[in-house]
């Protein structure tokens, strides 16, 4: 059912939706770039979404439904499993004897159709509907975690309170933790855990033992939220189960472990780095969660963009040389290179890898663990991946002077080397690396970026506009240089050319259906460094890092915090969020 352009744009200029001029403006671009006017209209703010959605259900004559805050009877929409409706963006909402009303983004979809149809064995009634109501009704899948653990917890009260005494009174011997392990309630419980953990983009799981209860932490967008309290006698079979999938020591309380395990949560696979630490009431664990699939997202997307991103491409295009990210742990260095390596991965090119962990499995990329037990190290698996013939290695992380030398040799040999560093700034690598051992000569004859990044959080639809006053922008301006970020936002015409800090707005939180604290998401804040002539003279002649950022943004580098202020202008973040995160120091 495709809406032909001319339809479109007759209806969309008699319609009065939009001036005569913004209309025209569109056209061109939309002609130029050669796009649908209604996708220019969005982009530009003139249109919503949901404005062109109903245009479309109008132009094909299908109904179009907004199910914002409906209240869909669960047995309906359980009609359609939730991993169908997120892929196709399709959701029941309304049953009748032999028909079946379901709303979709596009109505295009017939294989989607076709399949519910089959499986329902209901004439499919299809209606249009706006991304904000496919959000809302997913929402409605997800049964709280405590509603969850509450149904599995009062079934199995007896089974845990049996479990409890069994520890007490077995004196917690290896094969009963391994039949505690086992048992049907305890494996219902940490499938719970998990499975929410991943609906809800957790990162990370915090299972923290106290003096009466258990209660579990998932790390959502880098802040840590509550998201249930379990009773104390829950806590043994926990451990005993993660234990068993992490294959750890059951009968080891004293020392802390490591391990991991996979699984697969709604057809995705999933790998979970597991840490287990005694503490005062007994064991705490936490679990990285992995998803073992390619980023797929582009560099635009993870929030680089302008000098930095150009940078960044014409970087990709060498043979040989050195790409760095840095920052703390959880900063999204990892994701950056990856997205780096989905642009260098072509047919005609060897790519390796050595890593710890392997975050991301990605085809046609030979990707090695690092195994210290064994001797498989970052230097020695390096050395071992140079004998592979590749064109391309990424080393997972410059741990010790080793590591440094081999990467920088690699480099110097006719290979581009990526990796990652933590220090706190794009200009402290150059000092860290020569604190490892790496003359300064050889490091301005390898290094070419230096890209640093934090990860900040980002706003939902329902957000709220507010100017700067006075005070507030004299006190943003001992932070960062307003000017810089101020020619930037024009350059890239984020901002009119004639616009003053006193008219450019910023955006607040707002609680909403899609998120209680306004956040959902992040986005990396970057700074990009490029060793040009002027930053290697200094380098070698020993200046200290302070100085060569200096150099940097006089040749055009927005820190890490103007280009937050940058995006909290755009409306993707808060000027809170990146002071949060990122300290006026930098």
């Amino acid at each position: 059912m495709y809406i032909e352009e001319k339809q479109l744009k007759g209806f969309i200029n008699d319609s009065g939706l939009v001036s005569r001029s913004d209309f025209d403006e569109a056209e061109k671009e939309a002609e130029k770039n050669k796009v649908s006017i209604g996708d220019v209209l969005v982009k530009k703010g003139k249109l919503t979404n949901d404005n062109i959605k109903r245009i479309q259900a109008y132009l094909l004559g299908i109904p179009f439904v907004d199910l914002k805050n409906e209240r869909i009877p669960f047995d309906t929409l359980s009609i359609i499993p939730e991993p169908i409706a997120r892929k196709h963006n399709i959701v029941a909402f309304k049953k009748e004897k032999d028909s079946l009303e379901v709303a979709m983004l596009d109505t295009d979809d017939l294989a989607a159709i076709e399949f519910i149809k089959k499986k329902t064995g209901h004439k499919i009634l299809p209606r249009l509907t706006n991304s904000d109501s496919i959000k809302s009704v997913l929402l409605l899948y997800q049964k709280s975690l405590k509603a969850d653990f509450g149904d599995i917890i009062q079934k199995e009260s007896g089974t845990l309170k049996t479990i409890s005494e069994l520890e007490k009174s077995a004196g917690e011997f290896k094969d009963d933790l391994k039949k505690i392990a086992e048992d049907l309630p305890v494996i219902k419980i940490v499938d719970t855990l998990l499975k929410h953990a991943i609906i809800q983009n957790a990162s990370d799981i915090h299972i923290e033992p106290e003096e009466r209860e258990m209660v579990v932490r998932y790390r959502v967008d880098g802040i840590l939220h509550d998201a249930m309290v379990l009773p104390k006698t829950a806590g043994l079979p926990i451990t005993a189960r993660l234990k068993v999938l992490a294959n750890l020591k059951l009968d080891e309380k004293r020392l802390p472990q490591d391990g991991r395990f996979k699984t697969e949560i709604d057809g995705q696979n999933v790998s979970f780095r597991v840490s287990v630490l005694p503490v005062f009431y007994g064991e705490k664990i936490v679990m990285r969660i992995l998803k073992e699939t390619s980023t797929g997202l582009t560099l635009e997307a993870m929030g680089l963009h302008g000098e930095g991103l150009e940078k960044v491409y014409n970087a990709t295009k060498l043979s040989t040389g050195m790409i760095l990210t840095t920052g703390p742990t959880g900063s999204g260095k990892t994701t950056t290179l990856y997205s780096i390596l989905d642009i260098l991965n072509t047919p005609d090119v060897n790519i390796s890898t050595i890593e710890d962990p392997i975050e991301y499995q990605v085809k046609r990329i030979n990707q090695t663990q690092v195994k210290p037990e064994i001797g498989l190290t970052f230097a020695n698996g390096l050395r071992a991946l140079v004998r592979q013939d590749p064109d391309i290695i990424m080393v997972g992380e410059i741990r010790d002077n080793e590591t440094a030398s081999l990467a920088i040799n690699a480099s110097l040999t006719g290979h581009l080397v990526l990796s990652t560093l933590h220090t706190n700034s794009a200009a402290g690598s150059i000092p860290r690396l020569i604190d490892m051992k790496v003359e300064p000569f050889l490091l301005v004859s390898t290094l070419d970026i230096i890209i640093a990044q934090r990860l900040v959080r980002k706003l939902t639809s329902s957000k709220e506009k507010y100017f700067l006053t006075k005070a507030g922008i004299n006190s943003l301006s001992k932070s960062v240089d307003l000017d810089r970020i101020l020619s930037a936002l024009k350059a890239e015409k984020v901002v009119a050319s004639d616009a003053t800090w006193e008219k450019i707005p910023f955006y607040k939180p707002k609680k909403s259906d899609e998120s209680e604290d306004g956040y959902k998401g992040r986005v990396g804040v970057y700074e990009v460094l490029k060793m040009s002539n002027s930053i290697k003279e200094m380098v070698i002649k020993g200046e200290t890092s302070d100085k060569i950022d200096t150099q940097a943004k006089k040749e055009g580098m927005l820190s890490m915090l103007e280009d937050g202020v940058f995006k909290a202008v755009q409306g993707i973040t808060t000027l809170e969020e990146v002071l949060r995160v990122i300290s006026s120091e930098q």
